[in-house]
């Protein structure tokens, strides 16, 4: 990392920052938009004091730690290395903000809101493939990315007895309020930020629409391929999955934590094709509405919110490397072939219609009838050497 170089300090809602000049573009990597302890929502950052009482002056210039998570066989298989570099912290409230270097003076550019896929149990804002750099030097954007806490420790709680559930929506909504508040300091217009998220990161753009406190924290939202077929009915398989974790102290050791997530997990297989996404929102409690009434919420949203929503043709063939029996037989040159045309005709197919295309393009219908605005998209493009066809 190079040694920080960008005049300063900028001023935020979490005291004055310094970034990092890296070639093009301007980095401010880290910075905390809340403070949270395990089990209890986010409360805003404040700047760190020094003895005399001034603000104490952040060097913005390390990576935001990941949320603890287990390791991944879908993440390793197929983007090996991503999470190297990034350091684990349940402190993880942290974005980090990518800009163009020759920004001018009083230059003001629209915002890019990032938050990152993983099913809500793997990943980080700033890892590597999803660098920003191209599209900000390109478009001439300013793109926020945003870390918040996943799997147990994000949306573990709700029941009796238990911590709060959605803090990890709860963190995400935060850092858009830091994004309100601070952002035009860096050159971002506050009133012109789009919600961007891939996967999981979709999804939750899709809840923060329905979010309390959320309106008017971005007009628009760019969500890729969202698993909206599995989002809903899954409030008997969080009970299942509480009964695994409700004797967790709150101050277990962090492993123990993560066995527990485990054994949770392992709870949800019960309910089909919805344990492809175990954790996530949980309807009916802060800052979301009942289930009964989100369908009615997103309606009334829908001429608040700009949407661009889509999915790629072979959603669910991500899953085929990482499966131990079948990952060798793709492998081999004329088996394989056909057991990978076999396997997309009938398992890739069926579920990315059910879990994908179906809903995504139903959810998109629903908006434009409630006024809104909405362009959903199908991505058929894939590289001659990817295993998964135009897969997640």
């Amino acid at each position: 990392m190079p040694a920080p170089t960008v005049p300063g300090p900028t001023p935020t809602r979490s005291g004055p920052v310094t970034g990092v000049r890296d070639g093009d573009v301007i980095r401010y990597l880290g910075i905390p938009y809340a403070t949270a302890e395990r089990g209890v929502p986010p409360v805003s950052a404040v700047p760190v004091r020094g003895s005399d009482g001034s603000p104490v002056l952040l060097a913005a210039v390390d990576p935001a730690p990941a949320c603890p998570q287990p390791s991944s066989r879908i993440l390793d298989t197929l983007m090996q290395g991503a999470l190297d570099g990034i350091g684990r912290s349940e402190g993880c409230q942290r974005l980090s903000i990518t800009l163009p270097a020759d920004l001018a003076p009083g230059e003001v550019l629209p915002v890019i809101a990032w938050f990152h896929g993983g099913g809500y149990t793997t990943g980080a804002g700033d890892l590597a493939i999803h660098d920003s750099r191209a599209l900000v030097v390109e478009q001439r954007v300013i793109v926020v990315a945003v870390t918040a806490r996943l799997g147990y420790l994000g949306f573990g709680g709700g029941g009796p007895g238990a911590p709060p559930a959605n803090l990890g929506l709860l963190d995400q909504l935060e850092a858009l309020r830091w994004v309100r508040d601070s952002i035009a300091a860096f050159g971002g217009d506050p009133d012109s930020v789009t919600a961007m998220g891939q996967s999981a990161g979709g999804d939750a753009i899709l809840h923060l629409m329905i979010s309390d406190g959320a309106r008017g924290l971005f007009r628009r939202a760019i969500v890729q391929s969202p698993p909206v077929g599995i989002t809903g009915g899954r409030e008997r398989m969080f009970r299942a999955m509480a009964r695994v974790t409700r004797s967790l102290p709150d101050d277990a050791p962090l492993a123990e934590v993560m066995r527990r997530q485990a054994r949770a997990e392992r709870a949800s297989w019960a309910s089909g094709i919805r344990a492809g996404l175990p954790w996530g929102p949980r309807y009916g409690h802060a800052p979301l509405p009942a289930e009964a009434d989100r369908d009615g919420a997103w309606r009334a949203v829908a001429p608040e919110v700009d949407l661009l929503i889509g999915t790629t043709r072979d959603e669910t063939a991500m899953y085929l490397p990482a499966l131990p029996l079948i990952a060798p037989l793709l492998r081999v040159p004329v088996l394989g072939r056909a057991l990978r045309a076999i396997l997309m005709r009938t398992v890739v197919g069926p579920t990315t219609r059910a879990v994908y295309t179906r809903p995504v393009r139903a959810f998109a219908a629903r908006h434009r009838a409630a006024g809104g605005r909405a362009v959903r998209y199908v991505l058929r493009a894939a590289p001659p050497s990817s295993p998964i066809g135009a897969g997640h």
